[in-house]
């Protein structure tokens, strides 16, 4: 019988004893806190793109002789585009937990298919030019088949529950070779291994009703290494002996179904404002994007490839602490995990916000922000500071000088928007959520180190930064000398009431300024088309020094009713030098609206469209028709058109803390290439925090 059951039981036993007083309301123990999640569940799970692998093999000998131990890459097919495919897993499982408290523990055992395969080629060395090239195969690892049976260890805590996974796991996979002779004939062969390994890892699940919950489940497996086996015979050299070994590191969707039922926690009142000391939030975003088929002629280094899906996640703690009146520090630590479509490059306007350039199969932790809030008031006026994520609550002057100082992303001070801001809950593609052509100082991931100083009043506010900038473009290392090569930003944001309908409004003026060591592109293109280098490319990398890039932005938000709301973005940069954080954008006009569900009475939930048009200097077109690669695109070639892009979204949202978004966008001209698209993109992304 479960803790409610036991409950329910004392009482009517009380009220059946003579004599017995009913119970003071007051009296009654108080619901608790957070779910049991105790008894069985069931479930399904799974993902596109979102689970990544890799196999060795070794010590290995081809016709006795050895060779090497070679290894593929992970499974994003980046490593050889003409096979790049969409990795999928998904499967079903069940489990049964027990709990004291908020304490879980519990077994799990789930079985999924996949299609995680990856090629590589074998090279044999002394072989020389016998009877064929020394590299002369192509060996392919196909996993179809994963089980695991795991414990569970975790914390519930309102609607959540954060849990450890361990146990076992078991992969089969097929290994098929191919052997080209000098003749043009191909010998093949296949041999299939069970491999039997462990698996470790951590999950997140959130119940939406009182029988289903969704969540994330991370895990790692190694799966270790076969026994010997062949894998046929290389014609005129003799057979191919070999191990194999494989790990894999999985992302996988869950949607669990609790048929005993779950007793949900009575929704906790938000706080009062007030004072406090400290600050404690979190966030998970999880997004699967798609894109199928379109005309691509030709591609290069930077190309987007058809057929493919990816997956990103991302896990945020926010911690703030009050040092003393005025003073606060904060802290984010970050884990990251995936890559965006053809790892996220192929499109100027990218189409996931939370795709980093610096993307990895394996969850990947990083101390994104770290920095000092120091506030002056000015008197006056003062307001409520509510507690959100880095933001201690508290009470401020309306005018006020605010100084932060450590590592932070510009995007936190500079260029919001109400509307179109947060790729965790609004519009994703980067057109869309930033003023594209503002190339903001950061590291791979969005961040940079530097200090920000802001001037506020209640109709406007004045904010400078000056910054570090990356060694080079596209560095996730950054330039420790500010004295020569910093950006430097300045934003002007003023408030308004739009007359006639009494909404209000904001609008956004900024200019930058940068120093970085960068390339000329009119430079790199002369020197190509003079011979003296291969591609622009190559001309790039070898000329590039201190070079400084300008340009402006503008950007409105205005309520137009109380539900209803528009956004416009225009940006414009100089486009003579290279890019070196954001993308590969030198002007872009952006818009869209976004819209509340009270209508329909869902008022939590929003809708929004939106579209953007980039566009590329003069210089930056010749630039990429010589072959040029930029930060996000290059085809080897460029029938330049302007690059399109159209995105609507619905955000439902599921509960206070847990929403769910469909997500649609169409891109014509990718990588401004006529040649090449257009591109229909679709994509679900699951948003958590507290």
């Amino acid at each position: 019988m479960g803790r409610s059951g036991l409950a329910a039981g004392a009482v009517a036993l009380a009220l059946a004893v003579p004599g017995a007083r009913a119970a003071d309301p007051a009296a009654l123990p108080a619901e608790p806190a957070f779910i049991d999640w105790s008894g069985l569940s069931l479930g399904i799970e799974g993902s596109a793109g979102a689970s990544f692998g890799a196999f060795g093999f070794g010590p290995t000998t081809v016709g006795g002789r050895p060779v090497p131990p070679f290894r593929t890459g992970d499974a994003t097919g980046r490593n050889d585009r003409s096979r790049e495919a969409t990795t999928a897993v998904g499967g079903g499982f069940a489990g049964y937990a027990w709990q004291a408290g908020p304490w879980l523990w519990g077994i799990e055992a789930d079985l999924a298919g996949s299609n995680l395969k990856r090629p590589v080629s074998l090279t044999v060395p002394g072989f020389g030019t016998e009877a064929i090239d020394p590299a002369f195969s192509l060996i392919r690892a196909k996993t179809d088949l994963y089980g695991t049976l795991r414990g569970r260890f975790g914390l519930a805590f309102e609607r959540s529950l954060v849990y450890a996974t361990f146990g076992l796991a078991g992969a089969r996979t097929r290994y098929l070779a191919s052997y080209p002779d000098a003749a043009g004939g191909v010998a093949g062969a296949q041999a299939e291994r069970t491999g039997i390994g462990f698996t470790l890892g951590a999950g997140v699940q959130y119940a939406v009703t009182d029988t289903i919950a969704l969540g994330l489940d991370y895990r790692y497996l190694d799966l270790g290494s076969t026994g010997r086996f062949t894998l046929g015979a290389v014609p005129g050299l003799g057979p191919v002996s070999t191990r194999a070994a494989s790990t894999a590191n999985q992302m996988l969707a869950r949607l669990i179904w609790y048929p005993q039922g779950l007793r949900l926690p009575p929704e906790a009142e938000a706080p009062e404002d007030r004072e406090a000391r400290f600050s404690l939030h979190g966030q998970t975003t999880f997004v699967n994007q798609a894109v199928p088929g379109f005309r691509s002629p030709y591609q290069s280094g930077n190309s987007l490839v058809p057929h493919q899906a990816q997956a990103t996640t991302t896990a945020t703690l926010f911690l703030g602490f009050k040092l003393m009146e005025g003073t606060e520090l904060y802290y984010n630590p970050e884990f990251s995990q995936g890559f965006g479509l053809s790892r996220t490059l192929g499109i100027a306007g990218f189409v996931n916000g939370e795709a980093q350039k610096a993307g990895a199969p394996f969850p990947k932790l990083r101390s994104n922000r770290y920095f000092v809030r120091q506030t002056f008031g000015l008197g006056g006026e003062t307001e409520e500071v509510p507690d959100g994520p880095n933001q201690v609550a508290t009470r401020r002057d309306v005018e006020r000088i605010t100084v932060v100082a450590g590592k932070f992303a510009l995007g936190d001070f500079f260029d919001g928007n109400a509307y179109a801001h947060d790729p965790r809950v609004d519009f994703m593609n980067w057109s869309l959520w930033a003023s594209s052509a503002w190339d903001f100082p950061a590291n791979l991931p969005g961040f940079t180190q530097g200090v920000m100083v802001e001037y506020n009043r209640a109709e406007f506010a004045l904010r400078a930064a000056y910054t570090q900038v990356p060694k080079e473009p596209s560095s996730d290392v950054l330039d420790p000398r500010l004295l020569d090569r910093a950006g430097a930003n300045i934003e002007l944001e003023t408030r308004h009431t739009l007359p006639g309908i009494d909404q209000p409004g904001r609008i956004r003026l900024g200019a930058f300024s940068n120093v970085g060591n960068t390339a000329n592109y009119r430079q790199a293109v002369v020197l190509t088309q003079a011979g003296l280098f291969a591609d622009a490319a190559e001309a790039a990398s070898a000329t590039r020094r201190p070079r400084r890039k300008s340009g402006v932005y503008a950007n409105l938000e205005q309520a137009l009713t109380a539900d209803l709301g528009m956004f416009a973005r225009a940006s414009l940069s100089d486009g003579r030098n290279e890019s070196l954080s954001f993308t590969d954008i030198d002007r872009s006009l952006s818009g869209g609206l976004s819209l509340k569900g009270t209508a329909w009475d869902r008022p939590t939930d929003t809708v929004g469209i939106g579209g953007a048009v980039n566009g590329l200097s003069p210089s930056h077109r010749a630039y990429f028709a010589n072959g040029g690669l930029g930060l996000l695109i290059g085809d080897g070639r460029l029938n330049y058109g302007t690059e399109r892009a159209v995105e609507t979204y619905y955000a439902l949202n599921l509960t206070k803390m847990l929403t769910l978004t469909l997500d649609y966008q169409f891109v014509t001209n990718p990588a401004y290439n006529r040649d090449r698209g257009p591109v229909h993109v679709f994509a679900t992304r699951l948003h958590a925090d507290f």
